[in-house]
Parts: C-alpha cells; structure tokens; sequence
C-alpha cells in the first residue's frame, strides 16, 4: 500500500543523507518533496500542513544543521512525527476490562469488510488470547449474511449464534446476549447490517442495538481501498456513535494509503487493526512505529521475529538450534526453514519487512522471482532421496539430472539450490566457531542487527532506525523461543 509513498521519501532523504552538512534551504526544499509525496498519497491536506510545519520547526533547528549526521537527524524527526500522525507510539488495544460477556460492535458500510473482520478477530481473540467467543450475525438486509458468519465461525471454529428467520435486529441482539451469559462466553461480537451509503435509517438502527448491548467498544470498519473517502465515512459514524476505534481492512492492496495516514488527526479515532489478506489469520493490531518504519524503508524487524515465532514450533526450534550448535544443516533443514518461509508469508512480505530490503524487493520483481521459488526449491529436494538429502556431497552429474526430470527444472536450478545449502551450511559452521547460539545473542546484545550487519541503515544508538535505538529489550527473549 505505500510503496509509492516509500519510493518518493526514500529518494528525498537519499539526497539528505548524500550531503555532508546542511543548510535551512536544503531542508525547506526537501520538506516541499515531501508535502508533495504526501498529496500524491491521498493524505488529507490539513493532516500534511500540520506534518510539514512540526517537522520542518524541528529540521532547521541548529542542533540538527550543525550535527554530524545532519540527513539521518532530520530523517529520524520525520519518522517520529509520522508515527505521530498515525496514531502515537501507544495506540491501546481492545478494553476487554468488563463483566463478561464483553460486548464489541462492528459497524460499517456494505462491502468494506465488516463480516469477514468480525471472524479475523473472532479468530484472535480465541488464539492469542484464550478467550471464549460467540459472533452473532444482526444483518437481516443483505441476503445470506448472517449464512456467511455461521460459515466463517466453523472455519475459525468460533460459536455462532443460531439463526432464526424474520428477527429483527434488536431481537437477535437481546437474544446474543442471553446466550452468552447462560454459556460463559467472555466476548461477543456483534455484526451489524451495512449500507451502501451513511443515512439515518442505518445510524437509527446502530442507536438501538447499542442501547440493549452497551458495547464496551464500537469499532468501525472501513475499507482503505478507497482513500479520503474512508475518512469522510468515519467522521459521519463518529458524529452518530460512539467510536472507540477503525479496523483498516485491505491494507494489502495497491491504493495510495491515505486513509490510513489521515484517519487519526481527521477522527481522533485510533486505528485499532488492519487486514492485511483474505485469509482469516490476516490481521494484525495497528502499530503506528512499526509502519512508519515500512514507510521510510527502515524495515519492521519486530514482526518478522514475532511471525517467525508463531510460524515456528517449539520442537523444530529446540532441534535446529541443536543442530546449528554442532554446525550441521543438511537438506531436510533447508527444506523446513523454506517451508517456514512461506508459512510467514513468501520472500516478498519478507523483504518488505527487512531494513534497506526495499531495492532487493524491486529487484526481485523486475527478475520475475516470487514465491513460486520457494515451491520449486521444495520440489527439488523432494525429489531426492532419504540418503541424498542427509548427504548431498552424493549427488553426481546423473543424480542430479534424474533430480531436474523428477522436480520439473532444469539442471542449472538443482546446482544453484546446492550452492545456497552450501553457503548455509558454512553460516552454521561459522556460527558454531562463534560459540552456537549465544554467541549470535551476544551479536544482538552489542549494536543489535546494525553490528552484525554494517551494510544496513543505521540509527541512533547503533541500532536500527526507527527502531528506538538499538533492538527491542524483549528481543532476546523472542529470539532464543
């Protein structure tokens, strides 16, 4: 979504960092780049006169022109007011801080995702929070809706409450709520009708479900695909309900990313989520730092490690780290850490993810390399056997072409996957020679991933930017899980 928008201020502060020193010119012309690139974005053009102002009064300082890194200075003062603009470095998360059952209402257009939200979030307040859930369908208008919900909830595998022709909306809210007090549920989520534009006839109904239920958060749900006019939606809902908080669905998708970057200053509501896929695990809670970082091409480290985390089970860990100690890695590793790969999400949500990995991306791209890679990887080594995959020093010229016939490639292909597992089994031996896995935590203890990788951006503190200085103090810990 802001590819764009990351390409335009990417190449404006390549020209800061390029420089030596700085003067106030220097500053006020790139500021005027960046007005641009913002506009271009779709941001609301009150949002982008605030955001040039604080940032160029804090740019032209002296502190900062006479510094010795005047380019990566002013860049970390655009970083924090971005996560400024998008809602601040604590955006609370869902106040579940009630007298169960918990009540939360999503509300919305048609269209913007609010049925398919409603079972993400069912999902995740299930799994990463041990919470017992029961989702009730209050959409009598749009045929099948309340069809789709029961289907989404065996999907995620989420109660749903049974449906019961010609109840109106109120009815079925009371009756949700009887429900859920007679089976212990601790939240119910309640999915409201949309319609195709805001009127009084759909705000009235809102009104009335909100006066039995008593949400303790109201959370609207608007679809980022389609710009200012997210916002202009949320402050026509703000101004009729009680909004604790926006779900940004489709923040996958290609659309400038205006929304996004306006919704908090326009609304004053925090965004709370964003869908971020079509499947039911694709949402994630809305950082604000960790997209300003996506933004500015600095990477989100924090997520890659926390997807790899829910990615990667417990056993496979404890046996690979056994393994990387003694400076082993054979096949059936490479195997299981690309499967890992795609479990995560592909190369390409990687690389978004990776600091200073944004021209990798590209380039990527423009080589036609995408995730069906890493499938034909794994159709390589599947067609090895047992022995070959334990041994691969055993794989001759005919081997090797029984292996290409077998998997669909070419030869060439099975030679350039055995020099990638030869290069990642010298990686294992040389993190052995450093002392396993604790010599690798001592690497992240001193500069974090900056030290141990001197070609990546670097921030203040020795760490990555945007990044607070140096890696988060719970990093450590995510990394030996």
């Amino acid at each position: 979504m802001f590819d764009t928008l990351s390409d335009r201020l990417g190449s404006v502060f390549d020209k800061l960092r390029g420089r030596g020193a700085l003067n106030e010119q220097d500053v006020r012309d790139a500021m005027r780049e960046v007005r641009i690139a913002l506009l271009e974005a779709d941001v609301a053009l009150p949002v982008v006169r605030r955001f040039i102002d604080s940032v160029t009064e804090q740019a032209v300082g002296q502190s900062v022109l006479r510094s010795v890194t005047p380019g990566q200075q002013v860049v970390k003062i655009v970083n924090d007011a971005l996560v400024d603009m998008l809602g601040g470095e604590d955006v609370p998360g869902l106040d579940l801080n009630a007298a169960p059952p918990v009540v939360i209402l999503m509300v919305g257009l048609q269209g913007s995702g609010k049925t398919t939200s409603t079972a993400k979030l069912a999902k995740l307040l299930k799994e990463k929070q041990g919470k017992k859930v029961l989702m009730a369908s209050l959409d009598v208008n749009r045929p099948a809706a309340q069809e789709q919900l029961r289907v989404l909830g065996e999907q995620v595998s989420v109660a749903t409450l049974p449906i019961i022709e010609g109840q109106q909306p109120t009815e079925i809210a009371t009756r949700a709520l009887q429900s859920a007090r007679l089976q212990a549920i601790d939240v119910l989520l309640l999915d409201t009708a949309g319609r195709l534009h805001v009127d009084q006839a759909l705000m009235d109904e809102m009104k009335a479900v909100a006066a039995i239920a008593t949400p303790r958060e109201t959370l609207l749900v608007v679809d980022s695909l389609t710009g200012q006019d997210a916002v202009n939606v949320a402050q026509s809902f703000a101004g009729q309900v009680d909004l604790t908080g926006v779900i940004l669905t489709r923040m996958d998708g290609d659309a400038r990313g205006g929304a996004a970057l306006s919704m908090r200053h326009v609304t004053g509501k925090p965004i709370k989520f964003a869908g971020t896929g079509e499947k039911l695990d694709a949402i994630e809670p809305f950082q604000p730092s960790r997209v300003a970082g996506r933004i500015l091409g600095m990477g989100d480290v924090v997520s890659i490690v926390e997807k790899a985390a829910a990615a990667i089970e417990q056993e496979d860990a404890e046996r690979m780290a056994e393994r990387m100690a003694k400076g082993q890695f054979d096949m059936n590793d490479l195997r299981q850490q690309l499967r890992q790969m795609q479990k995560m999400g592909g190369l390409g949500a990687l690389a978004g993810m990776m600091p200073g990995m944004k021209k990798a991306k590209a380039a990527m791209q423009q080589s036609g390399m995408d995730d069906r890679v890493l499938l034909r990887m794994d159709a390589i080594i599947g067609s090895m056997t047992p022995k070959e995959r334990t041994k691969p020093d055993l794989l001759n010229a005919k081997r090797k072409i029984r292996i290409a016939n077998g998997s669909g490639v070419q030869v060439q292909d099975v030679n350039k996957l055995l020099k990638m597992h030869q290069e990642m089994e010298r990686a294992m031996k040389q993190i052995k020679k450093m002392g396993g896995l604790k010599g690798l935590g001592a690497l992240f203890g001193k500069g974090g991933l900056g030290a141990a990788m001197p070609g990546l951006p670097q921030g203040p503190g020795g760490g990555l930017p945007g990044l607070g200085g140096g890696m988060p103090s719970n990093l450590n810990d995510i990394l030996k899980k």
